[in-house]
């Protein structure tokens, strides 16, 4: 699941809360022309990938009516460019590419483990091991 939004999406809502609807609801990834801050990073926490399209595409420009389906293609890194691939209910394919906002190996880290909470038990578990 994935939702397209606009510009500074999450603004207002920087609760973790705001994240971790979104997470329960089974969104895999956001595509945003911006994102707020904090919110940004709490999505993260909650393994959810957030990615921003590039300036001057939009949901208007890509003419996006709720109809399309979507895949994501590339490997997640800081900055990264991966490309969405929109699937049209007329049957065209559409390739746009977005910008991955992992924007550190950090925060790569935490989304590859699922969120924060699943780090920290995996951080943890290595750390029972070790001992």
């Amino acid at each position: 699941l994935i939702i397209i939004a606009g510009a500074d999406y999450g603004q207002g809502s920087s609760r973790d809360w705001a994240a971790k609807g979104v997470a329960l609801a089974g969104v895999e990834a956001i595509v945003a022309e911006g994102f707020e801050r904090i919110h940004r990073t709490n999505l993260i926490g909650m393994g959810v990938m957030p990615l921003q399209f590039e300036e001057g595409t939009t949901r208007k420009t890509l003419g996006i009516d709720g109809t399309e389906t979507y895949d994501v293609e590339g490997t997640p890194a800081p900055r990264a460019e991966l490309t969405l691939v929109i699937h049209r209910k007329n049957g065209s394919t559409e390739r746009i590419p977005v910008v991955c906002r992992l924007d550190t190996a950090e925060e790569v880290s935490i989304y590859s483990a699922g969120g924060v909470l699943q780090r920290f038990a995996e951080d943890f578990l290595q750390s029972e091991g070790a001992a």
